[in-house]
Parts: structure tokens; C-alpha cells; sequence
């Protein structure tokens, strides 16, 4: 129990390093649990696939989906963010914003 709430508090304490505006875009920004969502709501729907080619073209459709959606989506307080994703993450932004 011991090591499970060292290795918690080692992960929480990564999150906690970086700013609000930084913390709030991990936490409501996360692609992959998006994703996974998707794709359960998708297959959850579907029950059973007459064959593995018609799972993968539902996993593929899904994906895509998600795709878009985060292709068109706006992050909130883009002027704030970005400054700071520019201090914490220098190397990677310099990139992506070239």
C-alpha cells in the first residue's frame, strides 16, 4: 500500500509542477482517454463483428472521427497557455511552431 501511494504522490507531484493554466490543459486534454472512450461507445453499440476486418474498419472509423474532432477544436485561454507551454516545453515548441 505503501509503494502504491509513493508512486501516486510521485505522478501527482509531476502534474503539480506546472501552473493552473498548464495542469488544466493536461487534465481536460487528454487524447488518449478520449480516444478510448470513443471507441468503447462505438464497439459497446456494435456487440459482435461478423469478421476481424469489419472490427479493424470500426476501430479505423472511430479513430478518424476523434480526429476531427480535436482537428477543429479550440483550446480555452490559448493566450495564456501558450506562453507557458513555451517556458515549461521550449524544445518541443519550437518544433511544432516553426
Amino acid at each position: 500500500m505503501k509503494t502504491i501511494l509513493i508512486q501516486i504522490n510521485s505522478t501527482n507531484s509531476t502534474f503539480f509542477k506546472y501552473p493552473k493554466t498548464i495542469q488544466t490543459l493536461i487534465y481536460t486534454t487528454n487524447p488518449i482517454e478520449s480516444l478510448n472512450s470513443n471507441i468503447k461507445r462505438k464497439t459497446k453499440s456494435k456487440g459482435s463483428f461478423p469478421t476481424v476486418d469489419s472490427a479493424f474498419k470500426l476501430l479505423y472509423l472511430a479513430t478518424q472521427e476523434v480526429q476531427e474532432k480535436w482537428k477543429n477544436s479550440r483550446i480555452r485561454n490559448w493566450s495564456e497557455v501558450y506562453p507557458q507551454l513555451s517556458i515549461f516545453f521550449s524544445e518541443i515548441m519550437e518544433k511544432y511552431t516553426k
